[in-house]
């Protein structure tokens, strides 16, 4: 399969909305959105979720990649999002399936992080807490009834196969990134620098796929670690009223903060400086 780059309206055709039975009286509630190559699965995933009460205010949108060509998940999934109605958007993989938990667990879950941590973006039932930590609630090939860590449990990074988006939060996959990996990492990460939090909840379904690492793999984490060491980098910002030093470590921040009030004079005197004088001032007026 090939990945095949498509301008948003493009995108947009291929998104397909199965006949279900929506209560035109009710406010939608959930968004089920996935990406499917398999319509098999696709329809064994959706008849799972609606026998779990999934159904009546949840509308169902997937992007259709059962032809020769696929759309990434970054710029597909930001398509769902864009479409969506639901209060409340699941990104999820065609393969996973309910267990014993219903739709009222994962209202009742959501309704926990609210009381939580109002600023909630993103809820998943796996996800990287620190270096070596994880919190899961999830039965997949590497393991039945998985149960791991204190939940809800805030993490700085969710996997793929299950994601709830709190549409309000308004955060999205990066633009500039492509690829079928790391992009439960890449919302995480937007979500972050907006002021939003990221969780592993207690809600308990079964993934069918263990996941794979190959090439395609390795190339994205590639990418991956290029565009966020780039987008994170410390920097000099540059408003129209003031010169700051920005950086995640506190002895950067701290060297930045003792340069900045020199920084500003300076920069405004250097050859390239503009902006700072009116027309005809002396180019080096305070």
């Amino acid at each position: 399969m090939t990945t095949k780059h498509l301008n948003a309206a493009e995108i947009r055709e291929r998104i397909v909305r199965p006949d279900v039975d929506l209560d035109p009286h009710r406010t939608l509630r959930y968004t089920i959105a996935t990406m499917v190559n398999d319509i098999a699965h696709y329809e064994a995933m959706r008849g799972s979720m609606r026998a779990g009460g999934f159904s009546g205010d949840c509308e169902y949108l997937y992007i259709d990649n059962t032809r020769g060509d696929q759309i990434c998940a970054y710029s597909g999934l930001n398509a769902l999002l864009g479409e969506a109605q639901g209060e409340y958007v699941i990104l999820c993989h065609q393969d996973i399936r309910l267990l014993t938990e219903r739709r009222r667990d994962l209202d009742r879950c959501l309704a926990d992080l609210d009381a939580v941590d109002p600023a909630w973006a993103l809820a998943g039932n796996a996800g990287g807490v620190s270096p070596g930590v994880l919190a899961l609630r999830i039965t997949d090939p590497h393991g039945a009834d998985r149960h791991v860590g204190e939940l809800p449990q805030r993490v700085l990074s969710l996997d793929e196969n299950f994601i709830v988006v709190r549409r309000s939060a308004r955060v999205g996959f990066s633009r500039d990134l492509s690829g079928f990996h790391f992009y439960g990492a890449d919302i995480c990460l937007n979500a972050d620098i907006a002021g939003w939090n990221a969780y592993v909840i207690d809600f308990h379904l079964a993934h069918l796929s263990a996941g794979k690492k190959d090439d395609n793999f390795t190339a994205t984490e590639r990418a991956f670690r290029a565009k966020w060491s780039r987008a994170l980098r410390p920097r000099w910002l540059q408003t129209t009223c003031s010169l700051l030093r920005l950086s995640g470590d506190q002895i950067g921040g701290l060297a930045g903060r003792l340069v900045e009030r020199p920084m500003r004079t300076l920069s405004r005197r250097l050859p390239r400086a503009q902006g700072w004088t009116a027309p005809g001032a002396r180019k080096d007026a305070v």
